[in-house]
């Protein structure tokens, strides 16, 4: 990748265009969908960035979800539904997609109103997964289904494999064993939320009506509420023996 092409000269989206063909495979027909894709808007303000990421972030999320759901099911016919729920949970949690936005360079292209930021940003899972999120949104709307799906497959393949028999997370595990004794399925509230929106922590409160709750904490509800599963987990099969 041409690496003078960051957020300090990001004025033209073609030459930006430019930069990520050479290292995603993928040329955008409409390069202003990438540049809105890699603008992390941190605040509007005059003369600033007033549209970022987050809309197709959102969109981003959903497109990968069918491609890498779909994919599983083609791969493994004979796989249980809980394999295959697991396989999926590791491969489209943010840690994974910040891995590809950090193997594509998207921090280093990322355009924000304040280099100060863009560096803090740069560092955050939350954010370089949702500019992940964010790029295949572009290709799904720049050039349909079949080039967001062959843009996954091509840098996800290798994790195929890697969590072909990944273990079970620990919400998974809390909510089979309430299943197996009968009791209803676990709930999760947040609790709070602090630090700056490119580096939030949660607090998420587990519950299983009847048996007690359980507090974790995360840099993303995700993470917050699969550190709360884990602590109700043990403190119910302890209580309960």
């Amino acid at each position: 990748m041409d690496k003078s092409v960051t957020a300090e000269n990001f004025d033209d989206p073609k030459r930006v265009a430019e930069a990520f063909a050479e290292r995603a495979g993928y040329r955008f027909s409409d390069p202003s969908l990438l540049l809105e894709a890699l603008t992390h808007a941190v605040e509007e303000k005059p003369g600033g960035f007033a549209r970022g990421y987050e809309r197709l972030e959102f969109l981003g999320d959903r497109v990968l979800g069918l491609v890498i759901a779909e994919e599983l099911y083609r791969r493994h016919p004979d796989s249980p539904e809980g394999a295959l729920a697991r396989q999926y949970n590791h491969l489209v949690r943010k840690e994974t997609c910040a891995d590809i936005a950090r193997r594509l360079g998207l921090g280093k292209m990322m355009r924000t109103g304040e280099t100060t930021l863009r560096r803090q940003a740069e560092g955050s899972v939350n954010v370089l997964g949702d500019l992940c999120e964010s790029v295949i949104a572009a290709i799904y709307l720049d050039g349909g289904l079949e080039a967001a799906r062959k843009f996954i497959i091509s840098f996800w393949e290798p994790l195929f494999a890697r969590y072909r028999d990944a273990p079970r997370d620990p919400k998974s595990a809390l909510q089979e064993w309430a299943a197996q004794r009968g009791y209803p399925p676990p709930s999760y509230r947040e609790v709070s939320r602090s630090g700056p929106d490119h580096d939030p922590q949660f607090v998420m409160e587990a519950e299983i009506e009847g048996l007690g709750t359980a507090r974790g904490e995360g840099g993303s509800k995700r993470k917050a509420e699969q550190a709360a599963a884990g602590a109700l987990l043990k403190h119910v099969e302890k209580e309960t023996g």
